[in-house]
């Protein structure tokens, strides 16, 4: 298998998208550290699923928008397995609203968990990753970060700012074999998306010309590829994963 032996942290790990890229992980060899910030059964279910498929599978509880906590995931995975090859920032939250009437404590909660988060995480592997002169980051973007959403200015931000951080940490850490990618997924079938009104729904449905919502496993294999040790000379790419929608 491609990964045998790598040993990847997936941030978000217990539902939905990012549990999709934990089991394509463990389906091609990885060990998969999965984090979680509250959802202690999913994030269970998440390692049981992994490890039924073969993997060693273990959870790690930490809100990584604090950097202190970043630091300490990433120092809990490497105590624990010994190293840290794959990093995938998951995790994201989002608070909804108009610019007009949007709250600051909103706007920063998204960024704090969708760009500091992945930056502090980020932060602490490079660490781990420059002394074993390999590493592959990838970080979970999105169409939104793309084109934007109305009612969505703080997540469109906190996701354009990590194609910015994706690009920039690529130059950067490229020399020390670690690359850094970012998949930008769009209209996911997931509990957030089933959630929406039925008339958004179909609105959204209209702008893809594929004309069908994407799978969480579609966007897990694409993370999936540039986790892999034979994507090593792809490096500062954003792949979007949404059925036409950003062409």
């Amino acid at each position: 298998m491609s990964m045998e032996g790598k040993v990847a942290l997936v941030t978000g790990g217990s539902r939905g998208i990012g549990r999709a890229i934990c089991l394509e992980l463990a389906r091609q060899g990885a060990v998969v550290a999965v984090n979680y910030a509250g959802n202690e059964q999913a994030a269970l279910e998440t390692v049981e699923a992994c490890r039924a498929l073969g993997a060693q599978a273990e959870a790690f509880r930490a809100d990584v928008s604090g950097a202190a906590a970043c630091e300490e995931l990433v120092q809990a995975v490497k105590d624990r397995f010994g190293r840290l090859d794959i990093l995938v920032n998951n995790a994201g939250v989002t608070r909804d609203g108009l610019l007009m009437t949007a709250k600051e404590e909103d706007f920063d909660r998204v960024l704090d968990t969708n760009l500091k988060g992945a930056y502090f995480c980020m932060k602490a592997a490079a660490k781990v990753m420059i002394r074993q002169r390999y590493g592959r980051i990838v970080n979970l973007s999105s169409i939104v970060g793309l084109r934007g959403n109305p009612g969505q200015t703080n997540y469109a931000a906190s996701k354009a700012g990590l194609i910015g951080l994706t690009k920039a940490a690529a130059k950067e850490l490229a020399s020390r074999n670690i690359t850094v990618n970012a998949v930008a997924p769009g209209f996911i079938e997931t509990d957030m998306t089933a959630a929406m009104p039925e008339k958004a729904r179909e609105a959204m449905l209209a702008t893809i010309p594929m004309a069908r919502p994407g799978q969480p496993e579609e966007v897990a294999r694409a993370a999936a590829f540039f986790a892999r040790e034979d994507a090593g000379y792809v490096t500062g790419q954003i792949l979007c994963v949404d059925g036409g929608m950003a062409v």
